[in-house]
């Protein structure tokens, strides 16, 4: 039997990637109820959501319009599907069906992991599979984070430190649970985790679900490529101090009080250098960053004033794996300087900075 060949016009062919958003988040810190209450709303309506188990979610409760055995579609016009097997070959049949038009023209997954998943192979994912690159782009990591437990939480399971770490949307979850409604200390050790990311407080799962998305590069809005927002480089300004070579940052928090906490394991910051740099040279070093310490390299946000190029390179990797650089159609400011800004666990700025300056001084020793 030969294979029915479709016709373009017979397809629903997406004009640009479409976004992807991972949302995770430690077990019992609020998901479930995040997701019910999005599935139900209108602004979900070109959503599909990718979950592990429909029981989880509850969607007995919800308005469901029609079901197969594993796609649902809400009266809200949100698409939900569950995980069958393999999350790259659900995607991948997903996206298939949504070209032949067996389901709505989603323009945007949103994938929940489970509580105790690190987020990072799903992003590395997205990177690499040359089939997911092509087709969606990374718009962010949205993560949950338990208002009453949360500090807890922190203090005894290192993988929740990590998936605030690598955050781009923090959501502080249960507030009303609160009998103080004091979340000063809680959010202020975000804060410290992870300068980039914007923090919302939420309860009983309910938030504008404009809030959590668009977090990525490209700005669908202005149809741009919004490196300011993506990166949040300025969120160090207040704390970096910037010298004509490199950042140099020197916190000293005293935590010796708290022999439970993993933060210090894990640090942000940024740095930045005011000249052109050499392309083959950063190369160099970065590869010799990723072969040494790849899987300590959380997070790595960059945009890059290269020599011999006027318009900016941003780059953008997890641990060991890279996205396809990105060059600008310009700069999105007067301020031409490199910015890099690293998300790592158990390695030292100061190392990151030594070998900064150390590969500057080679670059310039051979011009």
């Amino acid at each position: 039997m030969s294979d029915y060949k479709f016709q373009v016009h017979d397809m629903d062919i997406p004009d640009e990637p479409l976004a992807i958003s991972v949302l995770t988040g430690f077990l019992g810190s609020g998901k479930t109820t995040l997701l019910k209450e999005l599935l139900q709303h209108p602004d979900m309506d070109e959503t599909a959501v990718i979950v592990n188990e429909f029981g989880e979610i509850g969607l007995d409760h919800l308005l469901v319009e029609n079901s197969t055995e594993d796609i649902v579609l809400m009266n809200s016009g949100c698409l939900c599907c569950t995980v069958r097997g393999d999350l790259v070959e659900t995607i991948r049949k997903l996206y298939k069906q949504r070209l032949i038009q067996e389901v709505p023209a989603f323009k945007r997954i949103v994938i929940e992991t489970t509580g105790l998943a690190d987020p990072a192979p799903i992003l590395q994912t997205l990177m690499s599979d040359p089939f997911l690159s092509d087709r969606f782009r990374l718009d962010g990591v949205i993560v949950t984070v338990d208002a009453i437990n949360g500090t807890e939480t922190l203090n005894n399971h290192q993988e929740s430190i990590k998936q605030a770490a690598v955050a781009d949307r923090l959501l502080l979850t249960k507030t009303d649970l609160s009998k103080d409604g004091d979340f000063g200390a809680i959010l202020a050790r975000l804060k410290e985790l992870n300068p980039t990311a914007s923090v919302f407080k939420t309860s009983k799962g309910q938030i504008d679900p404009a809030q959590l998305f668009n977090a990525g590069l490209y700005n669908p809005e202005t149809k741009s490529l919004d490196v300011q927002n993506w990166l949040k480089a300025e969120a160090f300004e207040d704390s970096h101090h910037h010298s004509h070579e490199h950042t140099h940052d020197h916190h000293h928090h005293d935590h010796s009080h708290d022999v439970n906490r993993h933060d210090d394991k894990v640090h942000a910051f940024c740095l930045t250098h005011d000249k052109p740099l050499d392309w083959d040279q950063l190369n160099s070093w970065v590869d010799m960053l990723i072969t040494l310490y790849g899987s300590n390299l959380l997070r790595i946000k960059g945009i890059l004033n290269i020599e011999g190029d006027q318009n900016p390179i941003v780059i953008h990797g997890v641990q060991h794996i890279f996205h396809p650089p990105v060059m600008l159609e310009s700069w999105p400011d007067d301020d031409h300087r490199s910015k890099i800004v690293f998300i790592v666990r158990d390695l030292k700025q100061e190392m990151f900075e030594d070998t900064f300056k150390a590969f500057i001084e080679q670059n310039q020793d051979l011009i």
